[in-house]
């Protein structure tokens, strides 16, 4: 008996970048002049302006009726307040994905605000969820750097791996005389390898074969992660393809040592040795400590004749702290305050009877309220899951914004530069 599979009909995953913000959309726009295949972008800002410019398949404004295309004026609550008000939209362009990247830059007003609430809808709606987000220059000022980290904790737990691209580096990586451009597209590096060599994974074939399900076995509901690509020809191409691949001098504090997960491809041309396979699975789990577990596929591709490429995965570091990691099963923290949001219990805030913690410092705040009745939801039925903007971390921090090493002021961005990180 002879069986036929239809390649047409085989069902690949469905993979979405999604851009939030003038820094996401960006991104996005970058990624597009790549041409990678197998990924469906989305922009989404509340900026008109800047949205009509978006180079992405899907483009969407954010609280028309809230911000009338003006964008948020780097006000985390203004981005906020504009994704409650397109929450339907956003379900509706997130519904049915696999894999989503939620790309944006912390600091501002529509990445900061909107882009934790981007990623709860697509867990909640059964999508593997990787955050890859940027932190502001030093010379922004503290009162930005400390939006960008309560956008970080909030982010941090709505998705299942983080990764963080620091943009202080980028200071000391490119040359001196390196245009704005090239900054900004080495910092958008990141986000590309790692989609390309996601997309790689999944769709492409090997002879040792690493499908969606493995990589959602080593990246769901991990926090903290490292996603890279090396490539390289030569004598030792193996060896240099994986160092580069687990080395990005742009992630934020992030080392391979210590990572309890690892997924690892290599690809190659036909002359691939299965030594030189070995060398670079064997240096990557040497870096990241024998006790991780190993999966790891081989893609042989005619076109990539004389040279290795390694694209890395590593999850599972022992610094992340549970508490602030949603579940998988409950999309809720593993914590007093996700049992509650499981059973139903809606928040205060999401309720309306009490104020966004990022009112606090926002003279943008009443404006937001006004246009969107008091914080409440698009609809009423309690949410499972992340607790709003600023729960109990954000409850936190009441004092003043802390002031960065050195003492920075709080300089006066131009408008043009705030809309590339708002």
């Amino acid at each position: 008996m002879v069986f036929e599979v239809n390649d047409d009909a085989l069902p690949n995953a469905k993979m979405l970048v999604v851009g939030v913000g003038g820094a996401g959309g960006n991104a996005v726009n970058r990624m597009v002049e790549e041409h990678l295949n197998g990924v469906e972008f989305i922009s989404m800002n509340t900026d008109a302006q800047a949205l009509s410019g978006s180079k992405a398949g899907s483009k969407l404004q954010l609280g028309a009726r809230l911000t009338r295309g003006l964008g948020a004026g780097a006000r985390p609550e203004v981005g906020r307040q504009a994704l409650a008000e397109s929450e339907r939209e956003v379900r509706a362009l997130l519904e049915g994905a696999d894999l989503v990247f939620v790309t944006a830059g912390m600091g501002g007003g529509t990445g900061t605000g909107a882009a934790p609430m981007v990623a709860e809808i697509a867990r909640e709606l059964g999508a593997l969820t990787i955050g890859i987000v940027s932190k502001p220059f030093g010379f922004e000022g503290p009162k930005r750097l400390h939006y960008a980290r309560r956008g970080l904790t909030e982010l941090r737990r709505a998705v299942d791996t983080m990764i963080v691209v620091a943009n202080e580096r980028l200071l000391t990586v490119l040359p001196k005389g390196a245009s704005v451009r090239e900054a900004l597209k080495k910092a958008d590096e990141v986000l590309f390898n790692a989609t390309r060599g996601i997309s790689d994974l999944v769709h492409e074939t090997g002879d040792v074969n690493v499908d969606f399900a493995d990589v959602r076995t080593v990246m769901l509901g991990k926090g903290p992660g490292l996603m890279g690509a090396g490539e390289a020809t030569g004598d030792d191409r193996a060896l240099e393809a994986a160092r580069e691949a687990i080395s990005s001098p742009l992630l934020d504090d992030v080392s391979i040592s210590g990572a309890t997960d690892l997924l690892v491809n290599v690809s190659g041309g036909p002359d691939v040795a299965m030594s030189e396979v070995s060398q670079a699975i064997s240096m990557v789990r040497e870096e990241a400590g024998y006790d991780a577990e190993v999966i790891f596929g081989t893609v042989t591709n005619d076109k990539l004749e004389g040279l290795i490429r390694v694209t890395v995965i590593a999850t599972g570091f022992e610094g992340a702290d549970e508490a602030d990691i949603l579940t998988p099963e409950g999309r809720g923290p593993v914590s007093s305050t996700g049992r509650a949001l499981r059973a139903g219990a809606a928040p205060a805030s999401l309720r309306g009877s009490a104020p966004s913690p990022w009112n606090r410092h926002d003279p943008l705040a009443g404006r937001a309220n006004q246009g969107h009745g008091g914080g409440a939801r698009t609809h009423q039925t309690p949410r499972q899951g992340l607790p709003p903007m600023g729960g109990p971390v954000a409850a936190r921090r009441q004092s003043a914004p802390e002031r960065e090493p050195g003492g920075m002021i709080d300089l006066e961005i131009p408008t043009f530069i705030l809309r590339q990180m708002d």
